[in-house]
């Protein structure tokens, strides 16, 4: 198979193999995502994200036996809901990978550059652009259904119809999941090709990051936000329901009965949008992919990607002294022009967005006015907590090497005096926000007391994330010079997720036990405030002696030859 295989790779053309390498390994942005510089790892690695949710849902699957429905309507029910599941979450997977490889697909500046000389037909770059952007979208499919694809249709379909019921339902399930894939990866596509055709090229550079926003805000809104229908009574009632009939992963949900021959006769206009959706994403996607290489290349050169402002009159408010008003705007204006930062800084706000949704469909599920919970505690402090750290690990990040000279020369006051201005930034950028939006969710919660006693403790946490987010961190934001990432992002990622829970999920019931206790409350807040407080003074101490550095030093390596000197015996 594997020699099969590679005979027919080495039929395409030449060119089109080294293309497709080479815009496979620039699918994800390289300073942005990358593990000493090795694509292939990185790509590795996230595939191994997707294979660890895809083996707790199998393992889900196999415990679902250990107390089984008793029923075939609690099978179907268990069916649907699973089903659901898993269009959603692929849909959710595939649109964060259309939005963070979101410039992957058309030609870049640097495209038209290199490749226009060359003789390189424009339909090979093409083609070898979409098989890499393609690639990476069925590595998904493969490692989020690698083993919950195979778990779920064998424990359902067995139990709804024997062998042939596992068959008919791993078939339909796999397809449907590869459908719905294509239909979102090729709606994103077709936005941005008419978008990129219909607008100057400033315009819609300027359009793209908002977009580029909107579509992580989105997905992740849906995701949270929509039912679940499990009952045939649940879909008639809901037959009216702008949920249904505008919603695709509904539309792939049905589908997948649809093969699977589990889907009521009535409802077969839901399966019927699917594939007139998908049929017009993919032709959307194709027409505005064409039509982008065949007339924006030469857009893309021609027009400039900055042009400067206009001239007028510019006020920007004081936030603290001179120098660190200058680095909060140096860091506003980096966040805001720069798709790197964006990208990274979307991708852990967009955990703060979703715990966000999550938290605001709980209180709209809800009686009010709510008690204060863990089920309110808890997802503020995740929000606090993530937001601080995607904003610290996008720092170090530099936005233009060649200007940092402007930033050395200038360096005329205390190294204490730019860790401060980085440290007011982090409070204004991270904490502040995700502080405001957890008081707007707090709205519905009551005693007011309660609400109030809680937004001071998240403020102290906040804080105190912060100053840890700052220990040894001597440089200034956005100007320092960036090595590759060397740490696993697998073991990163899960290893902070699951010690961060753990330790939200035991934080909580203490501070909802001391609310109503004042010495116990009181004795809290001492605690963090007297740990915020350490951390300032810690970090004010260290930055007395800090020098700020502008370059970061590779690791020194030494290589050995491995040679042991053995003396030999004496005779």
């Amino acid at each position: 198979m594997t020699g099969l295989l590679g005979r027919l790779i080495e039929r395409l053309p030449l060119d089109f193999r080294v293309l497709y390498r080479q815009f496979m390994l620039r699918v994800i942005d390289l300073e942005a995502l990358s593990i000493e510089a090795d694509v292939e790892r990185f790509l590795g690695q996230f595939a191994g994200v997707l294979i660890m949710i895809s083996l707790i849902s199998a393992l889900g699957a196999f415990f679902s036996t250990i107390a089984p429905p008793t029923t075939p309507e609690g099978w179907l029910a268990l069916a649907w809901h699973m089903e659901q599941s898993a269009v959603m979450n692929m849909m959710l997977v595939v649109g964060l990978l259309a939005v963070i490889g979101w410039d992957a697909t058309f030609p870049d500046r640097r495209d038209v550059m290199v490749l226009s000389p060359l003789p390189v037909a424009p339909r090979t770059i093409l083609l070898a652009k979409v098989a890499a952007s393609g690639a990476l979208v069925c590595i998904a499919v493969v490692a989020l259904n690698g083993a919950s694809g195979f778990a779920w249709p064998l424990i359902l379909g067995t139990n709804l119809g024997g062998l042939p019921g596992f068959l008919r339902l791993c078939a339909a399930w796999w397809f449907t999941v590869t459908a719905a894939s294509a239909f979102l990866y090729c709606s994103v596509l077709t936005v941005q090709g008419f978008t990129a055709l219909l607008l100057p090229r400033r315009i819609f550079l300027r359009l793209s990051a908002i977009l580029q926003l909107a579509a992580f805000g989105l997905f992740l809104a849906v995701y949270f936000i929509e039912p679940s229908f499990t009952s045939l009574a649940a879909i008639a009632a809901a037959k009216d329901s702008r949920w249904l009939a505008c919603s695709p992963a509904y539309w792939f949900f049905a589908l997948l009965n649809q093969m699977n021959g589990s889907w009521p006769a009535g409802f077969s206009w839901l399966a019927w949008r699917a594939w007139i959706g998908l049929g017009t994403a993919v032709c959307g996607a194709a027409a505005s992919l064409f039509l982008c290489y065949k007339r924006t290349m030469k857009k893309t050169v021609e027009e400039p990607d900055l042009v400067p402002g206009a001239r007028g009159w510019h006020w920007t408010p004081r936030l603290g002294t001179a120098l660190q008003t200058a680095i909060l705007v140096f860091s506003f204006r980096s966040l805001t022009r720069s798709r790197q930062h964006r990208v990274v800084l979307a991708f852990y706000f967009s955990v703060v967005f979703g715990l966000a949704i999550s938290l605001l469909r709980y209180e709209l599920s809800g009686p009010t006015p709510l008690p204060v919970t863990p089920e309110l505690i808890i997802p503020t402090i995740l929000m606090m907590a993530f937001s601080v750290i995607g904003l610290r690990n996008v720092f170090p990040l530099p936005i233009s090497l060649t200007a940092n000279w402007v930033l050395r020369t200038t360096q005329v006051c205390p190294s204490e005096k730019y860790i401060a201005a980085t440290r007011r930034t982090q409070l204004l950028f991270a904490v502040l926000p995700v502080w405001i939006a957890s008081a707007c969710l707090s709205l519905s919660f009551r005693p007011w007391i309660q609400v109030a006693e809680h937004l001071a403790v998240l403020a102290l946490l906040g804080f105190a994330f912060a100053e840890l987010s700052l220990i040894g961190f001597y440089k200034v934001p956005f100007t320092c010079s960036y090595l590759p990432g060397k740490s696993n992002i697998q073991v990163t990622f899960w290893g902070f997720v699951f010690v961060l829970l753990i330790l939200a999920i035991s934080f909580a019931p203490f501070e909802q036990s001391v609310l109503d206790e004042p010495l116990g409350y009181a004795g809290l807040i001492a605690m963090l405030g007297a740990a915020a407080a350490g951390l300032w003074v810690f970090n004010n101490h260290q930055a007395k002696a800090a020098v700020l550095y502008f370059d970061e030093p590779p690791d020194e390596v030494i290589t050995t030859l491995g040679l042991v000197y053995q003396p030999q015996p004496k005779p």
